[in-house]
């Protein structure tokens, strides 16, 4: 798969988890904080592939595309605040919906931008071979990316390479953590609800007199 092609299969898995949070009920807590989670992960995943390896080769390739370029980071950088502030918060907040929302804006807006204007111009400056070469590389990338998203890291070379390399070995430490305390929880939910029986109703109490006489 070459690089735009996946870059754009990402695109299409965002926007589907978009689309069902937007479906999803007003209560629908649960299911609203697992998409959320789905989302952090996949578009901090997405976020670094970009900055690690699609960007540098772009601005490589042609400085005429230095400004989207940098367009795209400073995105990056907003949409990676919004998450790293979602990724703790219970879906009952009161803003937790609202910081939904403003993400899925941005998102919008960066890949419409992104698909509209720079993949094109990407098109133009690399041949196939070479975005097919680009596209393993990214692929390479997601399996040593960070999950969790990091605002405060750098997001151009080389410092980017080294930050995201430790910051992924930290992620997957709290990705583990989290799951440990999750299943946990859904453990003592089991156990508390096997306990929980029904109480019996108390002995009928009898007054003196009350024995059927003989």
């Amino acid at each position: 798969m070459d690089a735009i092609a996946l870059l754009k299969t990402d695109h299409k898995t965002v926007e589907q988890l978009f689309r069902r949070f937007e479906k999803a009920g007003a209560n629908a807590h649960k299911l609203k904080r697992k998409l959320v989670e789905q989302m952090v992960l996949e578009l901090s995943v997405h976020a670094a592939i970009e900055e690690q390896v699609f960007y540098p080769a772009v601005r490589t390739r042609s400085e005429s595309m230095k400004e989207e370029v940098l367009r795209s980071l400073e995105e990056h950088h907003v949409v990676k605040w919004v998450l790293s502030e979602l990724d703790e918060l219970p879906a009952e907040a009161e803003r937790f919906d609202a910081k939904v929302y403003v993400l899925m804006e941005n998102v919008r807006a960066h890949v419409l931008e992104e698909e509209g204007t720079l993949f094109p111009e990407v098109k133009k400056a690399f041949r196939p071979q070479e975005l097919r070469e680009l596209g393993g590389l990214l692929e390479s990338a997601k399996q040593a990316a960070p999950t969790r998203p990091h605002p405060m890291a750098p997001d151009t070379p080389p410092a980017n390479l080294v930050a995201g390399a430790v910051s992924a070995v930290m992620d997957i430490g709290r990705d583990a953590l989290r799951a440990a305390r999750r299943k946990a929880t859904t453990k003592v939910r089991e156990v508390t609800g096997r306990g929980e029986k029904t109480p019996k109703p108390p002995a009928p109490e009898y007054e003196a007199g009350d024995a059927a006489s003989p």
